[in-house]
């Protein structure tokens, strides 16, 4: 996802520099809008599931304190880790789509000018 979203992004910027008629911005607008509702899904899809690794590594960590079990610090490195990289991800998204959402509104100020342009 990390790849699709830095290329998607290149790309949106690509033909926001090229575009040359009202029609292809309106495809560049309909196109991106579609992408950030994909994006907030996976954004909140990825959100639920770093909350249940925290609250499985909350729950270990509570059976940890009263067992000496090695199995279960086993399990707490583990999901430590991986909540690591989930938050990661995470942030990486929430960051993209932040910037998905200034790209969307230099779309809406290009298609402002455009129309003052006509008008004229």
């Amino acid at each position: 996802m990390t790849e699709y979203l830095k290329a998607y992004m290149q790309t949106v910027s690509n033909r926001l520099n090229s575009f040359s008629t009202r029609e292809e911005l309106e495809e560049i607008f309909l196109e991106h809008k579609d992408k950030i509702g994909f994006m907030q899904h996976e954004r909140i899809v990825h959100f639920l599931v770093t909350m249940l690794f925290a609250l499985i590594l909350t729950v270990f960590i509570s059976v940890l304190l009263f067992t000496d079990n090695v199995g279960i610090l086993l399990l707490v490195t583990i999901i430590l880790v991986l909540l690591g990289f989930y938050i990661k991800h995470y942030y990486f998204l929430e960051n993209t789509v932040q910037k998905m959402y200034r790209v969307y509104d230099e779309i809406l100020l290009r298609r402002r000018e455009m129309d003052r342009k006509e008008q004229s």
